[in-house]
């Protein structure tokens, strides 16, 4: 990290450790506003289009860019060229030629199941192990491509062109008991590769699966001040509360800049832009004016050769409303905020610990991207910095700063919704938890004291906690 960013930590870190600390929680009522997760911006829905809609405080005359950027995110990309020369240029190699594939009704995605064709809203990284020899390529990348079949794996190609890989999970199962003798069954996905159509994968690949997570609220996740996510980090663990949370140190490709990471399952996009450019480029295959070349490697001949839907193929005009659309996605506004079977779950959550990591609230910056997302009061239920999960979740995969143990801490706001807008409760970053409690009980490392304290409760606090949980 560069002196005068190790500076800033340090600095951020000492003035949060001099403030008074907070007055304790009441947990026989809500809090004032507690039910609008996303301040002033805090949609009322909470159907099954709850993740789609815009932000309440977007006005009449904005709600035009909206829906704009909202017809490049959900309709299908062509293969070049086409006389839909706005939306051409799909592939060579790519996952999906959607947006709205991946995230589905703008929320969370899902492993395939069964005998599905492709993955569609799962994808899986790849990358070979880094050494100090490839420090260079791996501050500005992330990571070390495998050189035939680079950072994605591609399960779809264009005509004449050979998809990468088919990607198939098959599961492991194993059971854990509660105190009182309630017992939850586990699944640990187990990662099947064949149809490679490049030759082997390098030995050493490392592999992660990983799935689709929601879209809303990432403009105000990108409006916390870096300054308050930074005062959460501990990456000593000085307090000596076993929760040690390190920010991610990415490289922004606008600037070269070595940044804080927020987006993506190891925070290893600084950005909501950048994050999108990375979606288009390695699930569509279309560049953007940040990210302009290809992700064909040298080996794939054919996918180099296809035709281009031009340079880029995603205008900056439709990059800017595909921007404005995924930073405007409303946050749905809780429910039965005052019930006193979530008023106990919550106090359960904090006493458990889950909030040392999902920090319940920020206030966003007051010079926003929008002028709607400036000054709210959040509830997002995260930290936004990695913490190390344990073995059971390790990916074994490095991302810039992100050791193969370490996972940003996912944002809980619309958890208890997702099962009205998608259809399932496949959760964690490759949706093997199939429900709430199954997540909880995946987590280990810096959580694994949290987890136990859960494994104590009786049936009466499991139902509390889990009730607080789907109100969010």
């Amino acid at each position: 990290m560069p002196a005068p960013r190790r500076s800033l930590l340090l600095l951020t870190l000492l003035l949060a450790a001099c403030q008074d600390s907070p007055p304790p929680l009441d947990f026989t009522r809500a809090e004032p506003g507690e039910q609008l997760s996303g301040g002033a911006t805090t949609v009322s829905r909470s159907d099954v289009n709850a993740f789609s809609l815009p932000s309440a405080n977007l006005p009449p005359s904005r709600r035009l860019d909206f829906n704009v950027g909202n017809s490049f995110f959900r309709n299908p990309w062509v293969i070049a060229p086409a006389s839909t020369t706005a939306r051409d240029g799909l592939g060579p190699l790519f996952n999906t030629n959607a947006c709205q594939n991946c995230h589905i009704k703008d929320g969370r995605g899902h492993p395939p199941a069964g005998d599905a064709l492709n993955s569609v809203s799962m994808l899986v990284r790849i990358s070979l192990p880094a050494g100090p020899e490839h420090a260079a390529l791996v501050a500005a990348k992330g990571v070390r491509p495998e050189p035939v079949y680079g950072a994605q794996l591609q399960e779809m190609a264009i005509p004449g062109v050979t998809p990468e890989a088919r990607v198939r999970l098959r599961y492991e199962y194993s059971r854990v008991r509660f105190a009182d003798g309630f017992e939850v069954e586990l699944r640990k996905p187990q990662l099947q590769v064949d149809k490679l159509g490049y030759g082997p994968l390098h030995p050493d690949t490392l592999f992660s699966p990983r799935v689709a997570p929601p879209m809303i609220g990432l403009g105000l996740l990108e409006a916390i001040p870096e300054s308050a996510i930074l005062a959460l980090a501990d990456p000593d663990d000085r307090n000596g509360d076993g929760i040690s949370g390190r920010p991610n140190i990415v490289r922004d490709q606008a600037t070269g800049q070595d940044v804080l990471g927020r987006f993506g399952w190891k925070a290893g996009q600084p950005s909501l832009a950048q994050q999108n450019a990375d979606a288009f480029l390695n699930d569509m295959g279309l560049t953007t004016p940040l990210l302009r070349v290809d992700a064909c490697t040298e080996a794939q001949t054919a996918c180099r050769a296809a035709p281009s839907g031009g340079d880029p193929e995603v205008s900056e005009n439709i990059f800017n409303q595909v921007l404005f659309y995924t930073r405007n996605l409303g946050v749905p506004m809780r429910r039965d905020v005052d019930r006193p079977t979530v008023l106990a779950g919550k106090r359960l959550f904090h006493e458990a610990g889950c909030a040392a990591c999902h920090n319940p609230s920020f206030v966003t910056r007051t010079d926003a991207a929008e002028p709607e997302l400036a000054g709210q009061t959040i509830r997002p239920y995260t930290d936004l910095l990695l913490h190390d999960m344990g073995e059971g979740l390790a990916d074994n995969r490095p991302e810039f700063r992100a050791s193969g143990r370490e996972w940003r801490t996912a944002p809980l706001w619309g958890i208890g919704l997702t099962e009205t807008v998608n259809g399932h409760t496949q959760l964690l970053h490759d949706g093997r938890a199939r429900n709430l409690l199954e997540a909880i009980l995946w987590h280990g490392g810096e959580a694994e004291a949290a987890r136990q304290r859960v494994l104590g409760f009786n049936g009466e606090q499991r139902k509390a906690l889990l009730a607080f949980l789907n109100s969010l």
